[in-house]
């Protein structure tokens, strides 16, 4: 095999579908959706169904999602507007959330003088509820708590009806980096009573550089982007038409073939999982993620039982054969620093084998599978 594709953690291959819906609204309409005449009230009437998709699979109010570039720009605008409007004094979140959380926390704590605070971890590196439970009933200052719903890296999945009913009723605001689980999880924000959640295109087969943020009715933030009035006052800028247009396309069928494509999906991973554990006894999998009540379908994170020499090359060794998968998110892969999710949750022994993450999709088959699990063999052996 040329090519195997096991990143989609990091990316997923844009559907077909979807770049057709693409190609026509370039072509066909490309007016700017603030104008009034005909062009721009056609590119408008896009956006607003684009926005009613999204609002009715979420059970939320349209007026509720607002277009960003991404998840990382939605993660930001939550947390720093929430912090700056709301009157927030302890930020909550964990030592394994995405940078695009962590850092952003780390920024407002200093320029805020923010009590920031985190949430404990299990042993398989999963929150845990009951410290959560302690922090908030801390104190009565303003608290704001940020928890992704899946991990990035070792596809730990949190209880999120219960973490955020727990803050529902301790009054503090609950944001959740969802950037993992929408388009592979059914999301319900009246039932989960959430009041701030981010998604990105790009992870549920769409393109790069478009997401959403959901924002609670009457949540009280303010704008992080001045200018035009756009995105109903809340984000500023000539909406990337194509770009939403595209989103919608991919979350309809990401829903419109959820179950198929869950069953099929988990299915792979698992027989991967078997695969590795035939041929490596010494195997083992990082977190939660070999569990399949405590993870995500979409992705395993494995510990090889390499030597120091034979980990350095590992990656490398893999890219020759085709095989793409990664070493820890795609955001970190250019850093010489390890994984900060790994260190949270690996003995230092283990820290030093290599951990790989591999991702699957419905693009994927157990053809390509075997071929990883001969490539790993055949290096092993070397």
């Amino acid at each position: 095999m040329e090519k195997v594709y096991l990143d989609s953690a990091a990316t997923t291959q844009v559907r077909n579908e979807v770049i057709a819906k693409i190609q026509d609204c370039l072509v066909n309409c490309y007016g700017n959706p603030s104008s009034t005449h005909s062009f721009g009230r056609s590119a408008k009437t896009r956006i607003e169904k684009a926005r009613k998709t999204i609002a009715k699979q979420l059970n939320a109010k349209p007026s509720e999602i607002i277009f960003t570039s991404g998840g990382t720009e939605a993660d930001n605008m939550i947390l720093r507007c929430a912090v700056r409007d709301l009157g927030v004094k302890t930020l909550i979140t964990s030592k394994i959330e995405h940078h695009a959380v962590l850092h952003t926390a780390e920024e407002l704590a200093e320029e805020y003088s923010l009590n920031l605070q985190f949430v404990e971890l299990d042993e398989e590196g999963t929150p845990r509820l009951e410290h959560l439970e302690a922090l908030l009933k801390a104190d009565d200052s303003k608290k704001l708590v940020s928890l992704m719903h899946v991990n990035n890296e070792i596809g730990n999945m949190i209880d999120i009806d219960a973490f955020a009913q727990l803050c529902k009723e301790h009054e503090a605001l609950f944001h959740s980096d969802t950037v993992q689980s929408v388009g592979h999880w059914e999301w319900d924000v009246q039932k989960t009573p959430v009041d701030f959640l981010t998604a990105a295109a790009h992870k549920f087969h769409g393109p790069k550089g478009v997401g959403f943020a959901y924002i609670r009715q009457d949540s009280g933030l303010r704008p992080l982007i001045f200018g035009g009035g756009q995105e109903r006052g809340s984000r500023a800028g000539t909406e990337s038409l194509h770009n939403i247009v595209g989103l919608e396309e991919a979350f309809i069928l990401a829903y419109e073939h959820l179950d198929k494509e869950r069953r099929y999906v988990s299915e792979l991973k698992y027989y991967f999982i078997e695969r590795l554990k035939q041929l490596f006894p010494d195997v083992k999998f990082n977190g939660a993620s070999a569990l399949e009540n405590k993870s995500t379908y979409t992705l395993v994170n494995v510990c090889l039982p390499f030597s120091v020499e034979k980990a350095q090359l590992l990656l490398f060794q893999l890219d020759i054969k085709g095989i793409a998968c990664s070493k820890g998110s795609a955001c970190q892969s250019g850093s010489s620093a390890g994984s900060h999710v790994l260190t949270e949750v690996l003995c230092e022994e283990d820290l030093q084998k290599p951990s790989l993450r591999f991702s699957f999709s419905m693009y994927n088959t157990k053809e390509e599978l075997d071929y990883v699990v001969d490539v790993l063999k055949e290096y092993a052996l070397s």
